[in-house]
């Protein structure tokens, strides 16, 4: 792990999500990844699938910098559905921890109104820092 999850001593810890981190490095700021693949298609739309897709994304970008998911240090989710987020959060997890391993980075989930692509189910923007 490249940083160091902060951690209030009297707080219940989170679960899948740190609440604050602190790195030094490189910073890499990644715009929104959809679920769609390399040739900007959608295979799905599963939101399970589409989040997998987008997290692979995201470290697909990270990568062209030398990085892995392991240096993401910050995540912010854009959804369309709340509801199907929460019904499925044991699915979602279990795609996350395939692309992400044991990385909970500071995280940020928010059900917005739409997404620019139609097909589109979430859209996910990360911050990762690179060690010198």
């Amino acid at each position: 792990m490249s940083y160091k999850t902060l951690q209030p001593e009297d707080w219940i810890p989170p679960k899948g999500y740190a609440n604050g981190v602190e790195a030094r490095g490189r910073q890499i700021y990644v715009g929104g990844q959809i679920g769609w693949n390399a040739q900007c298609k959608f295979e799905t739309d599963d939101l399970v699938a589409q989040i997998k897709q987008a997290l692979m994304n995201c470290v697909a970008v990270v990568g062209a910098a030398n990085g892995g998911p392991e240096h993401i240090v910050r995540m912010t989710w854009y959804l369309r559905n709340k509801k199907e987020y929460v019904a499925r959060l044991k699915e979602i997890g279990a795609a996350y921890r395939v692309v992400m391993g044991r990385n909970y980075p500071a995280m940020s989930a928010v059900q917005i109104a739409d997404l620019v692509e139609d097909e589109a189910k979430v859209e996910i923007e990360v911050t990762a820092v690179i060690p010198d």
